[in-house]
């Protein structure tokens, strides 16, 4: 409870049902070991309520026709990037897990990160509204999006995202490696499919170029 108080204050929310709260952060495997609610009725929430916040802001920022806009905002709303959403505040120290869940590295799975991040926003917007989402996305979602609105051409990442998207497949990077001063440091990336399979591995002066390099050369080996 005090622990989940925390993630409340972090973003200046008030809950009036604070069960909700709970709720957003409790995974089935908790849930079906304790007999309570899961998260998953939230997460159904949550998609639509970031879908619509993430269209409205592409649609406020971005002069492109539907085509361009449906393609960013699956971009901005795809799995990976709500998993990443989810760790720039560490949201997995506040999820309940079951036993075998949590032993397993839940709280590090884009799938279940992703998914609480979805709940979390669903719980925020049936006890506060749509105003109140706003609060998390203005901190979170937003400056990223505005970082990546003309990142297109080369936003290899997102294009293996979307690659790899139609089967259902997760992508997950991890730097392996880091030489030289700090005034010139080179990161090796390795990017994984399902946590198990090595795509590719990319190399860049920063961790986010050389993510976007290993994601250019598992393109490259796809094609």
């Amino acid at each position: 409870m005090n622990k989940l108080r925390e993630l409340e204050h972090m973003f200046d929310l008030k809950f009036n049902n604070f069960e909700l709260l709970t709720r957003s952060m409790t995974h089935s495997s908790y849930a079906n070991e304790n007999n309570t609610k899961s998260n998953e009725r939230l997460e159904f929430i949550g998609d639509a309520v970031i879908d619509l916040a993430v269209g409205r802001f592409l649609f406020e920022n971005i002069k492109e026709d539907e085509g361009v806009l449906t393609k960013k905002r699956a971009q901005e709303v795809c799995e990976v990037s709500l998993s990443n959403y989810a760790r720039s505040f560490n949201l997995g120290d506040f999820l309940l897990l079951g036993k075998g869940e949590e032993k397993n590295g839940g709280k590090e799975k884009p799938a279940v990160l992703a998914d609480a991040f979805e709940a979390f926003l669903g719980a925020i917007f049936l006890d506060k509204g749509l105003d109140e989402v706003y609060k998390v996305l203005n901190k979170i979602v937003f400056p990223v999006i505005r970082d990546n609105i003309n990142q297109e051409d080369n936003d290899y990442k997102s294009k293996l995202q979307e690659f790899v998207q139609s089967d259902k497949r997760t992508l997950n990077y991890q730097i392996i490696s880091e030489s030289g001063p700090a005034h010139q440091k080179e990161f090796v990336a390795r990017v994984y499919m399902d946590d198990e399979i090595i795509m590719g591995e990319g190399t860049g002066k920063t961790k986010k170029e050389a993510e976007q390099n290993a994601a250019k050369a598992t393109l490259e080996k796809l094609a």
